[in-house]
């Protein structure tokens, strides 16, 4: 379990075909890895991978071809990446409850800069709209986010200069795709919801 709120920005060093999938080598900048082990869950852009090696400097994950396949952004070599170690029980919840499953992926419509902040606009799969609401949690590669508005499959989010400082959401554009996880909450109400 995540909070969404992002601790480094590190890179993908290395990647290697492991049995369809892929052993991904992170580079990091400060994230302390004095406390992990193997086996531990580091959330990369918001995907929840399990440490297999470490050094003080990178770690390594083994990336699955179904996760390749429905998330955005492990498989390119020198790409800025989110990382957030799991959370502890005792640890404080700044962000909201993340999983680190992600749900899909959606594409930037537009990011325009406000002066203070800027504007996201994000298209999600029509899948994951019913999931969307005004003032609700979402998480953008990891980054646990309030949605401002909401317009059919389209939402948009406000960023602050802090926010785009320590994650790699400063480097979006229109047209970049972008790893969505909804609020669990709220698919756990459309269940109950449907069940009926």
């Amino acid at each position: 379990m995540f909070s969404g709120i992002v601790e480094d920005i590190g890179s993908i060093k290395q990647a290697s075909d492991r049995d369809g999938g892929l052993r991904l080598v992170i580079a990091i900048d400060t994230l302390d890895m004095r406390d992990v082990q193997r086996g531990d869950s580091i959330a990369v852009n918001g995907v929840c991978l399990t440490v297999v090696a470490h050094t003080l400097d990178s770690f390594s994950v083994d990336v699955s071809r179904e996760t390749l396949n429905c998330t955005e952004g492990l498989d390119t070599i020198g790409a800025p990446v989110n990382l957030e170690k799991a959370l502890r029980l005792s640890d404080r919840l700044d962000g909201h409850l993340v999983s680190g499953h992600v749900d899909g992926v959606g594409e930037v419509v537009a990011f325009t800069d406000l002066g203070e902040s800027w504007k996201l606009v994000v298209r999600v799969p029509q899948a994951l709209a019913k999931f969307i609401a005004v003032k609700g949690s979402i998480a953008i590669n990891g980054v646990s986010l309030t949605i401002n508005q909401v317009s059919g499959n389209e939402f948009s989010v406000n960023l602050i200069p802090h926010t785009l400082q320590m994650t790699n959401l400063n480097y979006l554009r229109a047209g970049k795709r972008v790893n969505l996880e909804a609020d669990m909450i709220a698919r756990y109400v459309e269940r109950m919801m449907s069940a009926n």
